[in-house]
């Protein structure tokens, strides 16, 4: 059944819910719609242009894709995500994109309310999550299509609320606008909370295990036999601590019990650093707002000094196409060689994406002293990194030859990308990666979770989807959520069967 319309955060005792998730993203949307009921299968008329996909899939037309063996599914399946089940649902959803193709969906949905698993998505604002703090007039990377979440289609739920432009592309305020009226559209918004910031997730029983069974001889003899049995099942639970905000501002702190905790905070919160000195220096920025909101405010017109923008990335190269139209001179400095295959802007199509190649073209021409009078107020660095920031507004370049450049600079956009802040778990989730001991990041150090059910290898009950497991793009979380949804429907399964088997026992002596 559907959790009570009360705030379930304020019950007394404490509740213990089967599932929470943290974030409420389009990882947590996209989840919360699952767990709801809403099951895929294959359209009767459904036709996959992977011919051996399709002979599986017409084995089992008529059973939901969750019931199924993705493991079986998704073997032999390629794309860009390194997670089977991903490639696999996005495969369902879009079948052959990244060659081009604009086939349909192959899958329907259909609401099956006995499917309900009982959750809470808990975020800090409107469901959208980071999409809601982006720049709303920069276009985003992918298709609107591609930001889509399933059962309503994006061109359906944008008709005659965009403006006229042909890009196919859409803006992040248009897509956080997406995801916020999805979650009423679809009727699971009962199931988000908004305004909760989480300050502790853990298990207490791996600390209080021991002292517990040590002082058990002091227990006084009135203990009740039912405080024993909620000590027990609290104590096998994740027990979360948190604070929601309130409309008056103030502070109303909760805190729960969940049987399985899924993790869908994203990359946006912990801005990646060089960790070079004086990067706390106060012209040292690294966020591409803050740089907008200098801009807006003039403080940087007529500056002599150029700013200094640091990094190869589409955040990057947003504030120089920022700085270009201001007319505000840019240094450019970013670690790869100008032919790097692996610079995202080798990756995207010219004609999807005329600004970021211009930024490119910009890149490139400045290796060039012939073509250097091109773009006046731009320098190139590349192949520099940054050795320190003075406080004299100098910073120190360095090239991989060891030669060193101090230049005068008016602001530093440190724009290297971003982390997942996951400072509510202990030692900040290190534990979860796959490698021990360092600070999780999308690329270089995801969680490590068992590919077909998104469980974390390190701890039982936890569970990760979407750029924290590598699937930065939203076409790919989506098949994240469809693998812990089976997961938990699964357990739920068993345990009812086990209820129901030693239930044949109760009353016999």
């Amino acid at each position: 059944m559907p959790l009570a319309e009360e705030n379930p955060l304020l019950g007394d005792p404490p509740l213990i819910l089967p599932v929470v998730v943290i974030g409420n993203g389009p990882s947590g949307i996209c989840l919360s719609y699952m767990l709801s009921g809403y099951r895929p299968y294959v359209s009767p008329e459904a036709l996959h242009p992977n011919p051996i996909l399709h002979s599986k899939l017409e084995e089992a037309r008529h059973i939901s894709i969750p019931e199924q063996d993705l493991e079986y599914l998704a073997e032999g399946l390629e794309g860009r995500s390194s997670n089977p089940v991903a490639v696999l649902f996005d495969t369902l959803l879009h079948p052959n994109a990244d060659f081009g193709y604009d086939y349909p969906s192959v899958l329907q949905w259909k609401l099956e309310q006995e499917h309900y698993i009982p959750h809470i998505v808990l975020g800090k604002g409107p469901p959208g999550g980071a999409w809601h703090d982006m720049e709303g007039s920069i276009l985003t990377l992918s298709l609107g299509d591609w930001m889509e979440l399933p059962g309503l289609k994006f061109k359906d739920w944008a008709m005659g609320k965009r403006r006229n432009i042909k890009s196919d592309r859409a803006t992040p305020a248009e897509v956080a606008s997406y995801y916020k009226h999805y979650v009423k559209l679809m009727g699971i918004q009962r199931n988000f909370i908004d305004n909760t910031y989480i300050t502790s997730v853990a298990r207490p029983y791996r600390e209080t295990d021991e002292s517990i069974g040590n002082s058990s001889e002091d227990v006084a003899c009135e203990e009740t036999h039912t405080d024993k049995e909620n000590e027990a099942v609290y104590k096998k639970n994740w027990e979360i601590h948190g604070f929601q905000r309130l409309a008056d501002g103030s502070h109303q702190p909760f805190f729960l019990f969940a049987e399985s905790v899924v993790l869908a905070t994203g990359t946006f919160d912990a801005p990646a650093r060089l960790e070079v000195h004086g990067e706390n220096l106060p012209y040292v920025s690294h966020s591409i707002s803050e740089f907008e909101e200098a801009v807006g405010k003039g403080r940087l017109s007529g500056a002599v000094d150029p700013v200094l923008i640091v990094g190869a990335g589409l955040t990057a190269a947003d504030a120089i196409l920022c700085a270009h139209s201001n007319n505000i001179p840019v240094i450019h400095a970013f670690r790869r060689r100008i032919n790097d295959p692996s610079l995202i802007f080798k990756q995207l199509p010219k004609k999807l994406y005329p600004e970021y190649h211009r930024v490119y073209h910009m890149m490139c021409t400045q290796v060039s002293s012939a073509a250097s009078n091109l773009f006046p107020t731009y320098t190139s660095y590349p192949e520099h990194f940054v050795l320190s920031f003075k406080p004299d507004m100098k910073c120190v370049l360095q090239n991989t030859s060891g030669l060193k450049k101090a230049v005068k600079i008016s602001m530093a956009l440190v724009l290297i990308g971003s982390h997942p802040n996951l400072f509510f778990l202990k030692e900040h989730g290190q534990s979860l990666g796959h490698h021990h001991n360092q600070p999780i990041t999308c690329k270089g150090n995801p969680v490590e979770i068992d590919p077909y059910t998104y469980e974390s290898c390190k701890e039982p009950n936890l569970f990760a989807l979407g750029p924290l497991v590598g699937d930065n793009f939203i076409r790919f979380l989506k098949g994240g959520a469809l693998a812990i949804t089976r997961c938990l429907e699964l357990r739920q399964k068993k345990t009812r069967h086990r209820i129901v088997e030693g239930g044949s026992d109760n009353g016999v002596s």
